[in-house]
This record gives C-alpha cells, structure tokens and sequence, in this order.
C-alpha cells in the first residue's frame, strides 16, 4: 500500500496574510468611497467657488472670457465632465535588472544624520480631449499622496487651447490640429508645435502626445532641442506652447479660414456663422 503523504503545515505568516487579503481589500473600497464622498460634498471657499455652486457660474467659458483664477478643484469637476486622467512617466526604475524602466514617481533622497528620507515626484494631465488641458506636479514623501497633489494642482492649472487647421497641405477649415506654429520653452528644452495634415496623427514623444490628446489636438508636427530627456522640463515647454497658442492675435478673417476655435467643439458653429455673417455684411 501506497504511504499517504503528511500535508504540508500552513506557517502562522501564511496564514495570517491569507486572512489580512480580504480585509485589505476592503480598506481599500472604503478609502476610495470616502474620496468619492469628499468630492460630492464640495464646500466653495472663494467667490468663483460659490458662484459655481450656486449655479449663476454654469460655463467654464465664463470664467476665461472673464478672467476669473481657479482657485478650487472642485470648480472644474462641477464645470466639466468626462475629463480623462493620464499619469506621466516622468521617473524611471531603480536596480540591477529593473533599472531603466520609465515609472510615474520620480523619487530623490535628501541624505542626513538620521539616514535617508526619498521624497516622490509625480506629474498629471488632464483633459476634456475637446480643448481644456492642465498639467499639475505634486511632491511628497509618499506616493499616494503625491499623486493627489498632482490632481489638485493640474485641474487648477487649467487652460483654454486653441485649434484649427493650420496646414497648408489640407486646408480642411476643421479643429484638427493647431491654427499656426507656437514654440515653449523650458530650461534647456525648446519645443516647436507646428500643423500636420489630417490623418498625420501625433507626430511626438510619448508624453507630449498624451497630453495634445487631452487637448483635443490629433495632428501636429514637433521640433525640439535641448536636452529632452528631462521630462519634466519637456512637458513644461509644451505646455507653454498650447499657452502661446492663445496670445498671439489673430484677424477676424483668418478664423474661418483656418477653422480657428478655443474651447468647445460645439461653439465652433456659432463662432463660423458669426464671422461668416460679418464678412457678408
């Protein structure tokens, strides 16, 4: 007769990680359903804030063609919706085989007495993908925590892109790609936004691309210099490209040639009817 094997005992660690899984697991539901609560029950602060709440602020348009700060988060989750979310990989890996891995954390040591203390870096961009873009960093000494930071700041640092058909090789009069070049600069990083045909798509590193497609741009053409490594620096200067898009000025005629809009797609109708009728007149 065969010798019955004797089963192999459970450690007690085993075991307790076994049993710690479930409740972990419900922490976590919980922490995520508290976020979701501290969301729904906004408390404004300032008087953009209050105004939004109260619903006599029902537009973002109104705070730019006003000139109002977003001081709040909570205003622009109360204004938009749908936003998409990426993290940029702006830190890379450390180790003997894992090193060189790009990741979202950018983690640096601070050396003193009582050893090291890593502080991590993170780097978010959100977008409606229909013309409204931010870009925010957070920095703290643990990475969820960065993370918010992060979220917080790129929803206050929200700006308004401008679009249009720009390139001499389509001249199709639809928000596509950007209306003309635009170049941003960021410590040694100098970056040149210029208008690609329709159906080109995003002729850029990996990160720039993610955050044009939150703006709502799927053609362009780029020129950088410096040292674009530094990701960091890189995303800066494309982000004080789709700024500069919207300083320099342009004439009431070149709006409908070029299929120029800021904002929402479902403007772009009403701006092209106006300028049509005011080029007939």
């Amino acid at each position: 007769m065969a010798k019955e094997t004797p089963r192999k005992k459970e450690a007690p660690e085993e075991m307790a990680k076994i049993i710690a899984e479930p409740i972990e697991v419900k922490e976590k539901l919980e922490g995520i359903e508290e976020v979701q609560a501290k969301e729904s029950d906004w408390k404004p602060v300032t008087d953009v804030g209050k105004k939004v709440k109260s619903g006599e602020i029902s537009d973002i348009e109104q705070l730019f063609n006003q000139g109002y700060m977003i001081l709040e988060a909570g205003i622009i989750d109360a204004l938009l919706q749908d936003l998409g979310e990426e993290l940029l990989l702006v830190g890379q890996a450390k180790g003997k085989f894992g090193g060189g891995q790009r990741r979202i954390f950018k983690q640096t040591q601070k050396k003193t007495a009582e050893g090291n203390k890593p502080k991590f870096t993170t780097c978010a961009v959100i977008g409606n993908k229909d013309g409204y873009v931010g870009i925010g960093v957070g920095k703290a000494k643990e990475t969820v925590p960065s993370r918010e930071k992060a979220r917080r700041n790129a929803k206050l640092n929200f700006i308004r892109v401008r679009r249009g058909c720009g390139s001499w090789e389509c001249n199709c009069r639809q928000a596509h790609s950007i209306p003309f070049s635009a170049t941003g600069k960021c410590g040694s990083v100098e970056i040149e936004l210029i208008p690609a045909p329709k159906g080109k798509g995003l002729c850029v590193e990996k990160e720039m691309a993610k955050i044009l497609t939150l703006a709502g741009i799927k053609d362009v053409w780029s020129k950088t210099q410096g040292q674009t490594g530094t990701k960091l620096n890189l995303i800066h200067a494309t982000y004080d490209a789709l700024k500069k898009l919207s300083q320099i000025k342009v004439r009431p005629e070149d709006i409908a040639k070029r299929g120029i809009i800021e904002g929402k797609l479902k403007e772009a109708s009403v701006r092209e009817n106006t300028v049509e009728a005011v080029g007939e007149q």
